[in-house]
């Protein structure tokens, strides 16, 4: 079955208890499984909860290579939950942004699970992208995004009296949350209606058996044996992937196309000194640049007070390299001879080159930073944690914007769903994009 492609070009009140982002246990590994979700990502664990409480009489199990769930993206993000102002009108993206953020709002409030509504201001600085922001307000509009308004310099300041700007979009359904802690809901959730997670357990191989497993009386019910690093097999009937930064790779152990490929961004923030948090109420963004393919550095409150500038967007040199020096060879090899990477730097060749400057050079930073807060100095900030985006990208240099669903052909591929591209806002998207995922798994494999 052929790929699903869809492409698209203050303060706030506190809500919900603190609970404790804890792992889930793994359960007892059956030897058998109907559908395996592989990857342990928010993503991944939100596809595994739908399907479960959709299929209760089914057995349901996570395969996550980490010892923790949620290790990776889904622990290394802004935390924001955005309200789906900048995507294309009719795309995936927009639709399931705002769908997902009030399933996830309303999660939250189910769960106990704190967050903050504390908005977000896209702001114009200069009078050039004041037609930029207008566009995006009609855009949002054309999206069903809530609460949207363009307010006036002082209307800015009202809201956040350390910013500066001539016009600004004012999203006050924007939000933040402990997208961790919602994954691990999500797993203890799933674990709760009988499903089991198998964490340690990184597909290595896939292959169909050719005979029925150990004391099975079922024949070749359980057709797919998956197997281990460590050696450890699992059979069964269906496989989904929510693989995140490995999705190219496990696509093409299952026998299914090798694009998009996976290159991988890191995204290192700066982080406010405490006695400076005061600064900002909720989160400030600049006005998008359709030249370039990222949204620029912004300014982000945490959960814990903290507040994070950036991020900026580099080529990472390992998959899961958090660190400037973090290098793997075979994830180097992979990205640097891949002729669509090749074709994105060209055609971004000072955008890249000034995100290397300014990753190296803290004052190159600051100097965007005071666009929007002129009060913040170089003194002011600390450097921060890093994230890795897993960037779907075609052979032809185009960043895959939208999300992908793919299968394939032949005795593996047929029993096979791929989440090829999961992009920002994934995280906000998570029970929108389960509850798609769930209907595609019963419409292809019939369950």
């Amino acid at each position: 079955m052929g790929p699903l492609w869809a492409r698209a070009g203050g303060g706030g009140a506190w809500r919900g208890r603190a609970v404790a982002a804890r792992r889930p246990l793994s359960s007892a590994a059956p030897s058998t499984l109907d559908v395996a979700v592989i990857g342990g990502g928010i993503v991944g664990l939100a596809s595994a909860r739908a399907l479960v409480l959709r299929h209760p009489s089914l057995v349901f199990g996570v395969l996550e290579k980490e010892e923790e769930l949620a290790r990776h993206q889904s622990g290394h993000n802004s935390g924001v939950i955005h309200s789906g102002i900048y995507y294309t009108p009719g795309s995936l993206k927009a639709k399931l942004c705002v769908e997902g953020a009030a399933l996830c709002y309303k999660y939250c409030d189910e769960k106990g699970i704190p967050y903050k509504q504390c908005g977000k201001l896209i702001v114009a600085a200069e009078h050039e992208e004041i037609p930029r922001l207008k566009a995006l307000y009609e855009r949002g509009l054309q999206n069903k995004v809530r609460g949207l308004k363009l307010i006036t310099a002082k209307e800015i300041q009202a809201k956040e009296p350390y910013c500066r700007g001539l016009m600004a979009l004012d999203s006050p359904y924007t939000g933040i949350v402990n997208y961790r802690q919602v994954a691990l809901s999500y797993a203890e959730d799933f674990q709760a209606a009988g499903g089991t997670v198998l964490t340690d357990f990184q597909v290595e191989d896939m292959k169909m058996a050719k005979e029925s497993a150990a004391g099975s009386q079922e024949g070749m019910k359980y057709p797919i044996v998956v197997r281990s690093s460590k050696g450890m097999e699992i059979r069964c009937r269906h496989l989904v992937f929510c693989a995140g930064l490995y999705s190219d790779r496990l696509s093409q152990i299952s026998g299914c196309s090798p694009e998009p490929r996976i290159v991988p961004f890191r995204g290192d923030y700066l982080v406010l000194k405490p006695e400076k948090s005061y600064l900002v109420r909720g989160n400030i963004y600049p006005v998008p640049d359709p030249r370039f393919p990222f949204l620029g550095i912004h300014f982000t409150p945490r959960m814990d007070g903290s507040v994070w500038l950036g991020p900026n967007a580099v080529l990472a040199f390992k998959r899961e390299g958090y660190r400037f020096y973090d290098f793997s060879l075979r994830d180097f090899v992979d990205a640097t001879a891949y002729s669509g990477l090749w074709k994105l730097v060209c055609r971004n060749l000072s955008y890249g080159m000034g995100e290397m400057y300014r990753a190296c050079f803290l004052n190159a930073q600051v100097k965007q930073l005071q666009k929007f807060i002129p009060e913040v100095t170089v003194d002011d900030i600390l450097r921060g944690p890093s994230g890795v985006r897993a960037q779907a990208l075609d052979r032809d240099g185009n960043l895959i914007d939208d999300f992908v669903f793919d299968g394939g052909t032949g005795d593996i591929g047929g029993q096979v769903l791929h989440v090829r591209n999961a992009p920002s806002p994934a995280a906000t998207s998570s029970l929108a994009i389960a509850n798609m995922i769930a209907e595609e798994v019963e419409r292809r494999f019939e369950l």
